[in-house]
């Protein structure tokens, strides 16, 4: 939403918001757009009325606000329709869909576009390091959009992608998630079988070679030609590391084939995300030669392990990882980067499909090879914890932020990579952990 309220701006409307919690870098990014933000629900900012009134999906009756605009006969949309509507009608839209991995992917493919000199729009739900912002209106015909499958609105149930309409689809990966809304895997499959449905013959879509899941959604029904990526698999996009500390990449199409010396991402997960990028950008015409060439200058996105500070050769990272899987791939790739440094994940298990205890049985497991784990436990989560006692000695439970960021900073030890992991402001633990170091290697 602060993205959307981003492009309105561009667009040359009058843009106020309202949320109950609004934090840095997106509070930061809406300040510096003269975009006034109002605390709270208050029904009082609707005066005098708006023209429009962009409702998101975290919004449902009762809310105050929301009653107001629906008493009130107030016009309103959700986000993605306002979006179609007034962004994305005749443009060429590049959609990154998937579970996990769409940010980072969506900013990979903004900022090839971007390199080659297409000047795209864009759309992302986190801030790519190379553009500083979230969301840019563009003045060319290409705009590349971070496709959610979460639901639109209170008012609509469809999958905020099927208003996108793209031209180019990548689909990373398909798991079960937002179990606050889907009741299973199939009502995800069903949600991206609507969105196949869209996709024009001249179209591309671009899928994980190695996602059976991805698979099952293709064999529903596909109109569309199909290109495939992953690395070490059978696919049109394929990707390797070149060396242990995956610091050197080389990728190959057909008979093309380009290196990178400087990679600068950590992970497996993250080659494919690229490979998926590269080929979204070859379908409009960037050379693989060329992509590969601008992901070496890819600077990686805000919360997305993001090296926010070093503190007496403690290196600590903020990460939006809130799912088992994505978590798992995080840790893996921070063990392969610096398999001598010892690993310290704090973690707020804080979505809802968490919160719900879907992924309690997952959730240890996916932590197990981080040498010390740190884990916030929210109010009524007292199930969460138990499933978490097969991590045994490297497991701390914590039940308020003040005795999470105590027993952290007296945990920390040089070398150590400190990574905090949440889909929200995580209580300021990470900054407060920032300080209290700084403070100690100075005394």
């Amino acid at each position: 939403m602060g993205g959307i309220a981003a492009l309105a701006k561009a667009a040359g409307y009058e843009v106020s918001g309202s949320d109950n919690n609004v934090y840095p870098p997106m509070s930061t990014q809406l300040e510096q757009l003269g975009i006034s933000i109002y605390q709270g629900y208050d029904a009082a900012q609707l005066d005098p009325p708006p023209d429009c009134v962009v409702i998101g999906n975290a919004m449902s009756r009762g809310n105050p606000a929301v009653e107001a605009v629906l008493n009130l006969g107030l016009p309103y949309k959700s986000g993605p329709q306002w979006l179609a509507e007034n962004v994305l009608q005749d443009r060429w839209v590049l959609a990154v869909s998937g579970t996990h991995g769409k940010t980072t992917t969506a900013s990979m493919l903004a900022w090839i576009l971007e390199d080659a000199g297409l000047e795209p729009g864009f759309l992302i739900g986190g801030i790519p390091a190379n553009f500083g912002l979230s969301a840019r209106f563009g003045d060319a015909k290409f705009f590349v959009v971070e496709a959610d499958e979460y639901d639109t609105a209170f008012f609509d149930k469809r999958a905020k992608f099927v208003h996108y309409r793209p031209r180019t689809l990548v689909i990373n990966n398909i798991e079960f998630d937002h179990a606050d809304i889907y009741a299973d895997l199939d009502a995800i499959y069903w949600q991206f079988h609507q969105l196949l449905r869209t996709i024009p013959a001249n179209g591309r879509i671009i899928t994980n070679a190695a996602d059976v899941k991805i698979r099952n959604v293709v064999e529903m029904g596909c109109w569309t030609p199909i290109e495939t990526f992953g690395h070490e698999v059978n696919a049109d996009w394929t990707g390797r590391f070149e060396d242990a500390k995956q610091r050197s990449a080389a990728f190959s199409h057909g008979r093309a084939v380009a290196k990178s010396d400087d990679w600068q991402m950590a992970g497996v997960h993250n080659l494919d995300n690229s490979l998926a990028a590269i080929a979204a950008a070859h379908h409009v015409g960037v050379s693989l030669e060329k992509a590969v060439d601008a992901m070496s200058r890819f600077k990686g996105v805000k919360r997305r392990l993001e090296l926010t500070a070093s503190v007496g050769d403690i290196s600590i990272y903020d990460d939006f990882a809130h799912h088992p899987t994505a978590i798992r791939q995080t840790i893996a790739g921070i063990k392969q980067r610096d398999p001598g440094g010892r690993l310290v994940i704090a973690l707020e298990p804080r979505s809802n499909t968490m919160k719900m205890g879907v992924h309690n049985d997952t959730l240890a497991a996916a932590l197990a090879q981080a040498d010390l784990v740190h884990v916030f436990i929210p109010e009524g989560a007292a199930a969460l914890a138990d499933n978490l006692q097969s991590l045994g000695a490297t497991l701390r439970l914590h039940y308020d932020y003040k005795d999470l960021v105590a027993a952290v900073v007296a945990a920390c030890r040089p070398g150590d990579n400190l990574v905090f992991m949440s889909n929200g402001a995580f209580g300021s633990c990470r900054q407060t952990v920032t300080e209290e170091l700084q403070v100690s290697a100075t005394v």
